[in-house]
């Protein structure tokens, strides 16, 4: 058995070691690749924490530590690791530990809902762990990733090297790199993303009615309402998948657009306030200062100077 362990171990190592040197010979300043739905990530050195959204994706890590804040939750994984997150959210993610000699590399995977639920079909209902309570999973977990997942990220990455193969394997490629996700560890998380009909799929109505009307003021109990819970069973199941109250939501996404617009227009930041949703410029700079580290008449600038011309 020790032998059995300690061979496993080195398949990994062997596994990792091999995607470490596809992700730094394919990395690209615009992240795409020649897959379809498939990024590669690097970074250089620990950049500060980026406010961004995530969407319907797997992300794993080559090399380097990264950490993910969502709402009050905070993420951190490495080598071999990975996140996954079954509804858009906004998150503040970045390389902890990265340098030029080493940098942080990862590879992100977009998650097809059709995928999925086909995926479920072909899973054994006995094989999934029964929910501890009536609150939906939360929409992002980290996991480390099996053996059988890497080397699949593994055969994915190869493509890379061979353009004529992409079109007819990749997709293959990616179907196992969603079963293992379906099956493993943090499967009850993955699994909603192909399940329409769910009770969490009431929630993901609600936060995509949000995201979509984020300059709106909304009235919560509406929202409840619409959902078919209570207000109180609405704000714990919304708090259970994003991290968030529903307000809190808001105005991460309300902050993370107005910061969009301010590099396009630095000097309106009045006009940009009022567009998103602020009726008081007091309280956007207030907020925004918060968030993001700097006034926005300063973030804006910075952020139109340091663009590339």
């Amino acid at each position: 058995m020790l032998h059995r362990n300690g061979e496993c171990v080195h398949n990994r190592r062997m596994i990792l070691d091999e995607i470490r040197g596809l992700l730094a010979r394919h990395a690209r300043a615009d992240l795409r690749t020649a897959v379809d739905d498939v990024l590669i990530f690097r970074a250089d050195s620990p950049y500060p924490p980026a406010p961004t959204t995530y969407g319907r994706v797997f992300a794993l890590i080559g090399q380097g530590t990264k950490r993910c804040a969502v709402g009050d939750r905070v993420y951190e994984y490495g080598p071999g690791e990975y996140l996954v997150t079954s509804v858009e959210l906004p998150v503040s993610g970045y390389f902890a530990r990265a340098s030029a000699e080493q940098p942080g590399l990862g590879v992100g995977l977009t998650l097809d809902p059709s995928m999925v639920a086909e995926m479920l079909l072909r899973e054994h209902p006995g094989d999934r762990p029964a929910p501890v309570d009536g609150s939906p999973p939360s929409a992002i977990a980290a996991g480390t990733a099996s053996a059988e997942l890497l080397d699949a990220v593994a055969r994915l990455l190869r493509l890379l090297d061979r353009p004529a193969d992409i079109a007819a394997l990749a997709p293959l490629v990616k179907r196992e790199i969603v079963w293992r996700l379906v099956t493993g560890d943090q499967g009850e998380v993955v699994r909603q993303v192909g399940l329409p009909d769910s009770g969490f799929s009431e929630i993901t109505r609600a936060v995509s009615w949000i995201r979509d009307h984020y300059a709106d003021r909304f009235v919560v109990e509406e929202l409840a309402q619409q959902a078919g819970m209570s207000v109180s069973t609405f704000h714990r199941n919304f708090q259970a998948v994003t991290a968030m109250s529903p307000i809190q939501f808001q105005k991460q996404i309300r902050l993370q657009q107005a910061r969009l617009q301010l590099a396009a227009e630095p000097g309106n930041v009045g006009g940009i306030s009022r567009r998103v949703g602020y009726e008081s410029p007091s309280q956007f700079s207030r907020e925004y200062r918060r968030q993001f580290g700097a006034p926005p008449s300063r973030d804006g600038s910075r952020s139109t100077a340091g663009r590339p011309a």
